[in-house]
């Protein structure tokens, strides 16, 4: 029988590299023929001769026994959004067409030491500021599942490269759950990490030459499986030799099986209603962790659902000012000193959010790290809690609505649960758990305390096992 290498999960075409049963100039080449058959144009720009002198460079120091990192001649995509030296950079903008930086970003460089093998750039929508994935320069990319459906956005390309197997794993980013909805909606694993763990130098936007990024923004890994997030993990946790960094990142693991775990579900909210199969999805999987025996505990949330939205909101629209044309700051400033007092719409409510003072940051900066301790003091009482990712699954792509059965809700509604940690930091995990009646992959959201990034990829290892184990 003759293996599909690129069927197989990230950690698995490692495994067959170590033991020569396929070199990286191959498996490189095999993953190169699968994009160029795709058509769901997830992948939008390649340098295929730079990536097969990598990928030759890799063979080479396997064949002398000088692996040079964890991920050495393993085939990888990035997201349009981070910047690749001497690899066009667009963030799906047309006028960055282009680009083409001569530095990595730093979460790149970090995989580049590691051996990966850059072999493409995956699709995002303009400036990664859309809950769908298209824009003027490469179009749309279509879901896997269903053409007609959306990847959502901002990292669509890359859950849907991994979905398609075009790559075994992608780098994305996460800001107001760009990197957890489109893993949902592909149904592929994708982690935002612990904020800060990886850094975000180099991602667009802010634009080209920033040093500086989003107080919000996490790149995070894409894979078809939960070990192969903990091995990206670990390679974008690990300072390349430019960054002269002193410190390493040792993050606690767990060896409890789940039915040992303190696990608590949140499986609805009015502030953000789910339809009915996502919620025969949480109960699916409640019946499987309570069929192995473990304790679930259902429970209102850490904090309250909609007090944590306004000020994510908030805080969202404040960082994105940073980039602002100088005229469009004035603008909204004086648009701002308009409003009436009462006003009260959106329109006033973004206003007044994009243009308030520092000392009004400062305080809702206050009312950020009293939230985050009420998280603490909900993970001193529970391991882990799990969440419904989205209200549905893929909605119809370029809809501008979401509907719940068949109530229609803010299109936004789709980011309400994974914006619950996006402003807090906390690692969020997302793992397909079972697909709807039209085969669209619906997966959960997994919550731990910081630096728990590596007990939510265990807790995830041992859920793939309870699940197909009931399939």
């Amino acid at each position: 029988m003759t293996t599909d290498y690129t069927a197989l999960p990230a950690h698995a075409q490692l495994r067959a590299l170590d033991r020569r049963e396929i070199s990286s100039r191959e498996l490189l080449d095999l993953h190169l023929d699968r994009i160029d058959a795709s058509t769901i144009n997830a992948v939008v720009t390649r340098d295929d001769a730079a990536a097969r002198h990598a990928a030759h460079t890799a063979d080479e120091r396997r064949a002398r026994r000088q692996k040079t990192g964890a991920l050495d001649g393993l085939p990888l995509t990035i997201k349009d959004s981070f910047e690749t030296a001497g690899l066009r950079t667009t963030s799906g903008a047309e006028e960055l067409q282009h680009h083409i930086p001569d530095r990595d970003a730093d979460a790149v460089a970090r995989l580049r030491h590691q051996g990966a093998v850059i072999m493409g750039k995956t699709n995002t929508p303009t400036y990664c500021q859309d809950l769908h994935t298209d824009n003027e320069l490469f179009g749309a990319t279509l879901n896997p599942h269903d053409p007609a459906r959306t990847v959502g956005g901002s990292s669509g390309g890359p859950a849907a490269a991994v979905a398609a197997h075009l790559t075994p794993a992608d780098l994305g980013s996460d800001l107001a759950g760009s990197l957890r909805l489109p893993a949902h909606y592909c149904g592929v694993y994708g982690l935002r990490p612990t904020r800060g763990l990886i850094p975000a130098r180099g991602h667009i936007p802010r634009p080209p030459g920033w040093l500086t990024s989003s107080d919000m923004v996490t790149p995070g890994p894409l894979a078809r499986h939960p070990r192969d997030l903990d091995l990206l993990l670990s390679a974008l946790t690990t300072p390349a030799p430019a960054e002269n960094t002193p410190w390493r990142i040792d993050l606690p693991t767990s060896d409890r099986s789940v039915e040992q775990l303190r696990m608590a579900i949140w499986a609805e909210d009015p502030n953000c209603p789910v339809d009915q199969e996502t919620a025969q999805a949480l109960s699916t999987l409640e019946e499987a962790l309570t069929a192995a025996g473990a304790l679930v505990r259902h429970t209102p949330g850490p904090v309250r659902f909609a007090d944590s939205t306004r000020l994510f909101e908030q805080l969202l629209h404040a960082t994105a000012t940073a980039t602002a044309a100088d005229g469009t700051a004035t603008a909204e400033l004086a648009a701002a000193r308009q409003l009436q007092d009462h006003d009260s719409s959106p329109r006033a409510t973004f206003l007044r959010h994009r243009t308030q003072t520092h000392r009004s940051w400062l305080r809702a900066n206050e009312e950020r790290a009293r939230l985050r301790s009420d998280w603490q003091r909900f993970f001193t009482e529970h391991d882990v809690l799990v969440t419904p990712v989205a209200p549905t699954a893929a909605i119809p792509a370029g809809s501008r609505t979401l509907v719940v059965d068949s109530e229609e809700r803010s299109f936004f509604d789709q980011t309400g649960w994974a914006n619950l940690t996006s402003h807090i930091g906390l690692p969020s995990l997302v793992v397909p758990v079972t697909t709807t009646t039209g085969g669209l992959p619906i997966g959960v959201q997994i919550i731990g305390r910081p630096y728990a990034d590596r007990v939510l990829l265990a807790v995830a290892d041992q859920l793939s096992s309870l699940l197909r184990a009931c399939a």
